[in-house]
């Protein structure tokens, strides 16, 4: 497996590649940008861009969310897979922030995994998004970068991915190495047909060495 130092190597290639790779998610407060995040779960950001200004228009506040029954969501976000499911997360998540945190997003991992439609990727991309709290959200294309380049095992959970590239990257770094490796992921080393043979990391790739060959 790759070196601590191997793997900051390849995160500042990945960054030379996309050096303007950030979040791609639009939305105009914190609240919004945890509802954007939720509903990107299976979902591109672009499709979600284009399902949220109508949504972020009629629901502006968690009370306006939580004062209405998830089946009034769903027009706004039919397009999106698993709509239902995610309706009743953003009305369940309204009531318990409006319950739970006097109708404020909480700013601590913990808090906001109490909340309905948000485990550790959602909370983590929160954390470091909105209030500029350390923390290394691990999603498809990290996870599968970091197996593909052998920065961790093949069968890696989640969690050890995120341990593992947390021990290998300056904190200071993590939110730009999550972009980074996002940004690869979606454009190089796409779940099919990755771009191995004009790679720069082919050569502490097996995957992609096997795959040119």
């Amino acid at each position: 497996m790759l070196t601590d130092q191997e793997i900051r190597q390849a995160i500042q290639t990945m960054r030379r590649a996309f050096p303007d790779a950030g979040t791609t998610l639009k939305a105009d407060t914190t609240f919004h940008f945890l509802l954007a995040t939720i509903l990107s779960a299976q979902a591109t950001d672009k499709s979600v861009n284009l399902t949220t200004p109508a949504l972020f228009q009629r629901f502006p506040e968690p009370k306006d969310l939580a004062a209405v029954e998830p089946e009034a969501v769903e027009p706004y976000i039919k397009q999106l897979g698993l709509y239902r499911n995610k309706a009743k997360y953003l009305v369940n998540c309204s009531r318990a922030i409006l319950t739970d945190f006097n109708g404020q997003v909480p700013k601590t991992r913990k808090e906001l995994m109490t909340l309905p439609g948000v485990g550790r990727k959602v909370a983590d991309v929160v954390l470091a998004e909105c209030f500029n709290i350390p923390a290394f959200p691990v999603d498809t294309h990290v996870s599968r970068v970091s197996r593909r380049l052998a920065m961790v095992a093949p069968k890696a959970t989640l969690l050890q991915i995120e341990k593992r590239l947390m021990a290998a990257i300056p904190e200071d770094k993590w939110l730009d190495a999550h972009h980074s490796m996002i940004f690869w992921g979606r454009y190089q080393c796409t779940a099919r047909n990755p771009k191995c043979d004009h790679c720069p990391l082919l050569a502490m790739c097996k995957y992609g060495q096997d795959n040119v060959m």
